[in-house]
């Protein structure tokens, strides 16, 4: 590679690849999230993620090369993780929050590769493909910022499960035999006996 057009259409084949991973992971995701919200939002996600295949094609036509993917390890890595996560034997809100943060370790590396071509193309002189770029980082910045909403609102809902499970372990532990008063104030005094004497 010799020139900065190089790089920005070696990044563009990353993104590419990137993005048709993500097409087929989504689903995955939406289908593994309990709280609807969570799932509505990646249902929607996965609508905007196919128009940002179309885009990254069109910007290809623009830069006249061959739309052509080249192999995104760092996504496969994170859609990994993600993949593990989902298995993970946790209770629906903690799973939810799980799922959130490994998708927003997505939307983290998606709105670094944009924000960089977008100001690539820019300096280039290549308005035409910014502004496809700039579209899509946009996206993936609202994306970013609809998950984070959607986790507040799942750990809040982690939050008072933690709340109910305790007040049932506190139920069941009232409901055994209670010492008898005396016997709790013998050993009490002395308790207190032993530690004055130490």
């Amino acid at each position: 590679m010799e020139s900065l057009r190089d790089v920005l259409i070696e990044e563009l084949k990353d993104l590419y690849d990137a993005e048709k991973q993500l097409v087929k992971a989504l689903p995955k995701m939406a289908k593994a999230a309990s709280n609807e919200e969570l799932k509505e939002a990646f249902e929607s996600h996965l609508e905007e993620t196919k128009g940002h295949v179309e885009r990254l094609e069109q910007a290809f036509q623009l830069l006249e090369e061959k739309a052509k993917s080249k192999p995104c390890e760092a996504m496969k890595g994170l859609i990994s993780e993600g993949q593990q996560t989902v298995q993970e034997d946790f209770s629906e809100p903690l799973l939810d929050s799980a799922i959130i943060c490994a998708a927003q370790k997505v939307e983290h590396y998606e709105i670094a590769g944009y924000g960089t071509v977008c100001a690539w193309a820019r300096s280039m002189g290549l308005e035409d493909v910014a502004d496809l770029l700039g579209q899509t980082l946009a996206e993936e910045k609202a994306a970013d910022e609809k998950l984070t909403e959607v986790a507040e609102s799942v750990m809040s809902e982690a939050a008072a499960a933690e709340s109910s499970d305790e007040e049932e372990e506190g139920e069941t532990v009232g409901a055994g035999s209670a010492p008898r008063k005396g016997a709790g104030h013998k050993a009490s005094s002395e308790s207190k006996s032993r530690r004055r004497a130490v």
